[in-house]
C-alpha cells in the first residue's frame, strides 16, 4: 500500500522528511549516520523509509493503526514495528538519538512531552508541524488553514514549543503541501 506520488520513498512523507534532513545536514545541524530513531505516526512508512535511506541504524515505527506499514519494513531487521500503539504514551526499550513526528489530529503540545522521554541526552526531534491542527477551528476553511492565517499560527506554535523547554535549532517549510493544500513546517528541536 504505497503512495505512488513519491518514487523515492513509499509515501510522500519521505519526500517531506528528506527535504528537512538535507537542509539540516547542509547547515551542519544533524548527521544521520548510525542513529537510533523512533518515528511517531509511521502509517505506511514514508519517514521510516527516509530515515533508513539516510543512514539510521534502527527505527522504532510507532502507529495506532494495524497492518498499514509497508511490508518491506516489516521484514527489515532495522525496523521495530509497534502497531496499535499511541505515540503519546509509548515507551521504548532504549533511548533514541532522534524522534521524528508526523501525527494526524494531534497538536504539538500533546505529542512533544512523550517524545522528550524517548531521547538520549543531546537527542533531537524533527516534527512535522501541521498549523491547521494548531489553529482555532473557526478560522479553517473546509479543514484548510488559509495562507493569511499561517503566518500568525506558526510563530505562536513555535513560541509554545519553546515554552515547553525545547530549542528550535532549525526549520524548513515542507516542499509538499499536506492533504487539502495545507502548508506544513518541519522543525528540528533539542532540549539543550
Amino acid at each position: 500500500m504505497a503512495d505512488k506520488s513519491s518514487s523515492r520513498f513509499v509515501s510522500r512523507g519521505g519526500d517531506k522528511l528528506a527535504a528537512a534532513l538535507d537542509h539540516f545536514a547542509s547547515e551542519s545541524l544533524l548527521d544521520m549516520a548510525g542513529l537510533i530513531c523512533a518515528d511517531l505516526g509511521s502509517h505506511v512508512g514514508g519517514f521510516v523509509d527516509c530515515l533508513l535511506q539516510h543512514g539510521a541504524s534502527k527505527v522504532y515505527s510507532v502507529d495506532t493503526s494495524y497492518g498499514t506499514l509497508a511490508w518491506k519494513f516489516r521484514k527489515d531487521q532495522r525496523v521495530v514495528v509497534l502497531e496499535r500503539t499511541n505515540a503519546m504514551h509509548v515507551s521504548l526499550p532504549e533511548p533514541v538519538n532522534l524522534v521524528t513526528i508526523d501525527v494526524g489530529w494531534t497538536p504539538q503540545a500533546k505529542i512533544l512531552p512523550n517524545a522528550a522521554t524517548l531521547l538520549t541526552p543531546g537527542g533531537w526531534v524533527i516534527t512535522l508541524i501541521k498549523p491547521h491542527y494548531e489553529a482555532p477551528k473557526d478560522i479553517l476553511e473546509a479543514g484548510v488553514l488559509p495562507d493569511s492565517a499561517y503566518d500568525a499560527v506558526v510563530p505562536r506554535t513555535l513560541s509554545a514549543i519553546t515554552q515547553m523547554g525545547w530549542t528550535v535549532e532549525g526549520q524548513i517549510e515542507s516542499p509538499i503541501r499536506g492533504h487539502g493544500g495545507n502548508r506544513e513546517l518541519l522543525v528540528l528541536l533539542s532540549r539543550r
